[in-house]
């Protein structure tokens, strides 16, 4: 039985693969950083979340092209 057999025809599985994970957890830690920094009228680590935020987006397209993505060379879904 395959682990794929219960998606609609020609889903991929969006999101299963350890690109996704991680850039998905460094935005909503980066998230809860900045929320707790502007409470704490904190505006350089509110800056600097953002930019970890828009980080996380590099991070997880590296790590896509890496093979980490969906169906990559790298991913448990390809073995």
């Amino acid at each position: 039985m395959s682990k794929n057999e219960n998606l609609p025809v020609g889903d991929p599985g969006h999101g299963d693969s350890v690109a996704s994970w991680a850039t998905v957890i460094t935005i909503m830690v980066a998230f809860v950083i900045g929320t707790f920094a502007f409470w704490f009228d904190q505006p350089a680590v509110v800056w600097a979340s953002g930019i970890l935020a828009v980080a996380a987006l590099g991070l997880g397209f590296v790590l896509k092209r890496a093979g980490y993505g969906v169906n990559g060379s790298k991913s448990k879904s390809s073995h």
